[in-house]
């Protein structure tokens, strides 16, 4: 069960610091499956890249030698029969990761205390979620009764809410550790938050200041306190929602002048989130052009808010110039970090939104004739 994902976004470039490095061993055996190969995948901050692999001998045993580790604690998965053993190794340690039958369910781990702790939290959470699963895959049984039904969604509420307080409680018993901080970005199928959104940022606080005192020099910490403040700047632009019920942006332009999307009251409005990075919208972007100067002396005003959604200022100042787009172009240059996405909750790019003169958001996703149509009928074209 792939868990690596979301703290995968999470981690930095752990092996860049100028930190003094030094050799970690990882050895032991597998045994109770036909797999005869186990991989080492290492998680960077873009993607999980294998970094060595090695062949079972007869009785099951492997060993891995790594140089350069850093000394405090990075993330590494062993991989084996299709299951992820989430390690922590920091330079100088000399590590044990044995198992007999189901990897994950039984795995153990000696010379590694933040490695050991992780495993602790990993095994039960994905034991629960696997539980979770089960549980949903009843749903499909023929002839299920309503009272079934019933009881089964019960227990699947039963269960997932005690796995989310084995969660917290780990992270608030362990929060000087690294492995809370994994524990942090696990999530439960269907699951976008920790616990409900804003009142994350609790727990993340609490890890990051434990963290402080027990790994100052980890670049997780930094990180973490990244994240925090990403999250503290969207709970602010939250609080400042417009009288017309839409959250309020307030971004810079190429210029570096700060517009308020709540400044063209009284307009229609297109609030369009698109990427000059990923270069999907360019027709789309052409297109548009077409219907702003359409609509430039329309009976009801109409304006275009594009925020985009990238981290090089030189590409996105350079997109906006090439393709002479007209309209209000702004940006924190925060990429997915933006909080503006998680206002909007955008899930995909291009992503747009369409805000009546009255302030009423009446329609998302419109491009072409459908777009087209709509503006008529607002701008009393």
């Amino acid at each position: 069960m792939n868990k690596q994902t979301l703290f995968g976004t999470f981690l930095t470039a752990a092996l860049l610091c100028g930190c003094q490095s030094s050799k970690v061993k990882i050895s032991g055996r597998f045994v109770g499956n036909d797999a005869r190969e186990v991989y080492l995948e290492q998680l960077s901050p873009l993607t999980p890249s294998i970094v060595d692999s090695a062949a079972l001998s007869e009785d099951g045993s492997y060993e891995f030698r790594l140089r350069e580790v850093p000394p405090t604690p990075v993330l590494y998965n062993l991989i084996y029969n299709n299951e992820r053993i989430p390690l922590l190794l920091a330079g100088g340690d000399r590590v044990t990761v044995s198992s007999v039958g189901s990897v994950v369910r039984n795995y153990t781990v000696e010379g590694s205390p933040e490695s050991d702790l992780l495993r602790q939290f990993y095994q039960s959470f994905v034991e629960g979620a696997q539980q979770l699963d089960a549980i949903a895959a009843r749903f499909a049984e023929p002839d299920l009764t309503e009272e079934r039904r019933r009881e089964l969604a019960s227990e699947y509420t039963s269960e997932y809410y005690r796995i989310r307080r084995e969660q917290l409680r780990f992270i608030i018993e362990n929060k000087s550790s690294l492995a809370a901080v994994y524990a942090l970005y696990q999530r439960l199928p269907g699951d976008a938050y920790l616990f409900n959104g804003d009142s994350d940022v609790v727990y993340y606080r609490t890890v990051a200041e434990a963290l402080e005192k027990s790994y100052p020099d980890s670049p997780y910490l930094q990180t973490l306190l990244a994240e925090i403040t990403r999250m503290d700047a969207r709970m602010s632009l939250s609080s400042r929602v417009t009288e017309a019920s839409y959250p309020d942006l307030e971004l810079m332009d190429i210029y570096g002048k700060k517009i308020r999307l709540s400044s063209l009251e009284g307009k229609v409005i297109l609030l369009d989130f698109w990427s000059a990075e990923l270069g999907t919208s360019n027709a789309l972007n052409a297109d548009l052009k077409e219907l702003y100067r359409k609509y430039a002396d329309a009976p009801v005003g109409f304006e275009v808010y594009q925020v985009a959604i990238d981290t090089s200022k030189p590409l996105w100042i350079t997109a906006v110039q090439e393709q002479q787009l007209p309209w209000i172009s702004v940006s924190d240059l925060r990429g997915r970090g933006s909080a503006a996405l998680g206002l909007y909750n955008v899930q995909k790019l291009p992503t747009n939104f369409l805000i009546d003169k009255t302030g009423t958001i009446v329609a998302r996703d419109l491009y072409g004739k459908e777009l087209e149509k709509k503006l008529d009928e607002l701008t009393g074209l």
